[in-house]
Formats: structure tokens, C-alpha cells, sequence
């Protein structure tokens, strides 16, 4: 497997607290070590830094080995420290496809490596013609989520697998609203495409975004190479306890939740297909929709006046006046429908 780390960061020491010297049993232990209160007090201790508790749920969950995995305060920290620990400012490069999540960019930016950025086509499917053009060698990071945020559609299975055949650095295929896709994970790819990376979280269909959990699933080297750029202790025990209760005890609710969003979704669309300043609804699989109208400052507007937000997504190229619209409860989505229909 190639080593994609940066080359200043190969040698680098992971940093390590001396709780992470022990294992489990270091809590039957007396804890001189880390300056905490030691008076019996709820949180008074650091939480596990290894997370290895939840780590071996998810690990038993999604059928993955313990180095294949890393955790994480959301997939926004992911995002960073993926180009943190891999791309090297003003010689690499990290490629992805607008309309597409709004954080690739602003963290290229924020890390000051540069971007190439390849439109989607019309019918916002990847152009692989123009992406296999835009590769270089020093392409190190390419961030594709399916399905896809603003648009809602999913990509081409043979088109991401010609993308990680064709890539010479790190795929990182954004899994967040995979669990309102009907298609298999691709996490299923890890043995034949060892340099695709998989985000998952769980802050859309597992209803979790207060808690800050996301996932990453990968070639150990890749993981390990996060593990140079990690906090000692980047996950609180509040996140840690409430997610593996989540995964013991609430992965039945969230089927049911999903199936409820996914109807809700065909429901709305129907409801509003014939409204004549809606130009067009875009086909979606993941808990939002995104819709051509009129005028989307004017009907988002309308919307905020009686007390609906939904985003404007105009701003994102071949996106002129869209609204995206998440899928609410069901009262909260009637009163959606006929807000929609007064508008006329």
C-alpha cells in the first residue's frame, strides 16, 4: 500500500497520553497521571482515548477490523484532518466535482492547498472525460459524496469505481445520507480499491448531529496516518456513551425512521410537482429534495415569512434558483405543502 502521508508527518510521533498506556483495567487503578479532579464527580476523568468500547461496536457493526477504522468529531474534523495529514500546501492538490458539500473547499482553503474543481455534468452526474483530464500525479485528495449534497442523487457505481482505478491518491467517498440510498455501501470496495476512503456518520439517518460522531473506513495505513494529526481525547464520553447506546438499542427505530423520511419525501414531491413556478424536482436518495423555481430569493423569502427555512442553493454553479428542502416530520411537511400552495 503507498504511503500518502506528507512527507514531515512519515517520522512523526503520534502523541499519546499515559492513559493510553493502559488498557480497560487502568480504571480499577489509582490515576495519578493526567492532573485530573480526582473527587468522585460525573466526567471527572478524560474519556477513553482510543474510544475502544464504541470502537469495537461499530467494528462488530460494520463488519470492519479495529485498524480500519477511525473516529472522530464529525466528518467536518475528518475532512480536515484528512488534507492536514496528506496534502502538502503549494504541491499538491485535492479535486472535487460542484455542486458538492460547501466543507471541501473552505478546508482546501483553510489549509491553503490548492483546488480543481470539475463540474458535474447537466443531468449532475460526474464528467469522468473531464475528470480523467483534470488528474495529475500530485493529485493527492478527491472528495465525492453519494448521494450527493445539494443534489440529492447518487453517482454511477461504474463511474466511482473507474474514478478510484484512474485517482492516484486518497477517494473519499462521503457515505452521509447512504442509509436513504437503496444501493450497497462502499465499504464493500476496501479489498480491491485499498485507496478509497468511506465517510459515514451519524448525524442524518441515525438523528444524532447534537452528539458529533463520524466515521471513517479505510486501509490501515490511511487510518494510521490520521492518527498522526489526532487530539489525545477528540470524543467526549457524552458522545462515546450516547452512540453505543445507539448502536445497541436504536438501530430498529432508525430503520423505521428512514423508511417514514423516504415516504415523506415521495409524498411531498407529489404534492408539488404540479405548482407552476416549480420548474423542475430533481430525483433524490438521501432525506432532502432540491427543486428548480422562478425565483428562489423570492420564494425562499416567502417561505422565512411564514416560518419555514430551507436553503437557498443558488449560489452553487448549475444550481441557478434551487431550493433544497429537508424532509421534516409529517406536520411539519403538511404545513410545507401548503405554504408551497398559497404561494402561487
Amino acid at each position: 500500500m503507498k504511503n500518502y502521508l506528507r512527507k514531515h508527518l512519515q517520522n512523526h510521533a503520534i502523541y499519546q497520553s499515559a492513559r493510553q498506556e493502559f488498557t480497560e483495567g487502568a480504571k480499577e487503578m489509582i490515576l495519578l497521571d493526567a492532573n485530573e479532579n480526582p473527587f468522585d464527580w460525573p466526567y471527572n476523568r478524560y474519556p477513553d482515548p482510543m474510544q475502544q468500547k464504541l470502537r469495537s461496536k461499530i467494528c462488530e457493526w460494520r463488519q470492519v477490523k479495529p485498524d480500519e477504522l477511525y473516529l472522530a468529531n464529525g466528518s467536518d474534523e475528518i475532512i480536515n484532518q484528512l488534507i492536514l495529514a496528506f496534502c502538502e500546501p503549494g504541491e499538491e492538490e485535492i479535486l472535487i466535482c460542484p455542486p458538492t458539500f460547501g466543507m471541501y473547499k473552505v478546508a482546501a482553503q483553510l489549509y491553503q492547498v490548492d483546488l480543481c474543481e470539475v463540474p458535474l455534468t447537466k443531468t449532475f452526474q460526474l464528467d469522468m472525460p473531464a475528470l480523467e483530464a483534470a488528474i495529475k500525479p500530485h493529485s493527492k485528495l478527491c472528495f465525492i459524496p453519494t448521494p450527493n449534497n445539494p443534489t440529492g442523487n447518487r453517482f454511477a457505481t461504474e463511474d466511482l469505481q473507474q474514478l478510484a482505478r484512474l485517482f492516484p491518491g486518497i477517494l473519499v467517498i462521503d457515505e452521509a445520507y447512504a442509509e436513504f440510498s437503496p444501493e450497497v455501501s462502499t465499504l464493500s470496495w476496501q479489498a480491491e480499491y485499498p485507496n478509497v476512503l468511506v465517510l459515514q456518520t451519524f448525524s442524518k439517518a441515525q438523528g444524532m448531529a447534537g452528539a458529533r460522531l463520524g466515521m471513517a473506513f479505510g486501509h490501515k495505513t490511511i487510518m494510521e496516518g490520521l492518527h498522526k494529526v489526532k487530539g489525545p481525547y477528540n470524543l467526549n464520553d457524552l458522545t462515546l456513551d450516547a452512540v453505543c447506546d445507539q448502536i445497541e438499542n436504536q438501530q430498529d427505530r432508525v430503520k423505521e425512521m428512514v423508511v417514514l423520511m423516504t415516504r415523506e419525501r415521495e409524498r411531498i414531491v407529489a404534492a408539488i410537482e404540479d405548482l407552476p413556478y416549480i420548474k423542475t424536482i430533481f430525483p433524490s436518495d438521501a432525506n432532502f429534495f432540491m427543486i428548480r423555481v422562478d425565483d428562489s430569493q423570492l420564494r425562499y423569502q416567502q417561505l422565512l415569512d411564514h416560518s419555514i427555512v430551507v436553503r437557498n442553493a443558488s449560489k452553487n454553479i448549475l444550481c441557478d434558483n434551487c431550493l433544497r428542502i429537508s424532509i421534516g416530520t409529517v406536520s411539519e411537511n403538511n404545513q410545507l405543502i401548503k405554504v408551497l400552495r398559497t404561494l402561487l
